[in-house]
């Protein structure tokens, strides 16, 4: 997975072939296809694994009994850890265009139920929203600052972030 997900950062999704990543990885292809049929089942596995965790911790947070600010705020920091935590900026594949297609459903669905789950905690569709974006703004500091600020400070500023959209709304 990691020679896919470096070949994707470094070359673009639609300019790797299954050939690349086994050359990378140093298989034959076949080898390769032993445990990926496809090039879109290796991507999809590392997106999904960018929204999985944080589906989980949602749902362990739930059954905690948490207010919704405390539920917020540490569902907000688990998943802007997750983001920053994975080895690979994956992320960033995000708006490509081949994940509205069939082989990415299960990773748009945990995407959908974590929206679902901000704008539950938040109260509403639009702050959900802006929480959601807040989290994934990760994505995009990872893309364009050589240097992220420490991953705990960032993860506390944009759960205070998410708690004052709700405290103002």
């Amino acid at each position: 997975m990691d020679a896919a997900a470096a070949l994707f950062a470094e070359r673009g999704y639609a300019a790797t072939s299954t050939r690349m990543i086994a050359e990378r990885v140093g298989v034959r292809q076949a080898s390769l296809y032993y445990h990926f049929r496809t090039k879109e089942q290796i991507l999809a596995e590392m997106l999904e694994a960018t929204v999985r965790p944080s589906v989980d911790y949602a749902a362990a947070l739930s059954a905690q009994g948490l207010g919704p600010a405390d539920t917020l705020r540490a569902l907000v920091r688990y998943d802007v850890g997750v983001l920053l935590g994975a080895r690979w900026n994956i992320g960033i594949l995000y708006a490509l265009p081949e994940i509205a297609t069939e082989p990415f459903a299960h990773f748009r669905a945990g995407r959908e139920q974590l929206r679902v789950t901000y704008r539950e905690l938040a109260g509403g569709v639009i702050p959900g929203d802006l929480i959601l974006g807040l989290v994934e703004s990760v994505i995009g500091m990872r893309r364009d600052l050589a240097v992220l600020p420490p991953h705990d400070q960032l993860q506390d500023a944009i759960a205070a972030a998410a708690l004052r959209l709700i405290e103002n709304d």
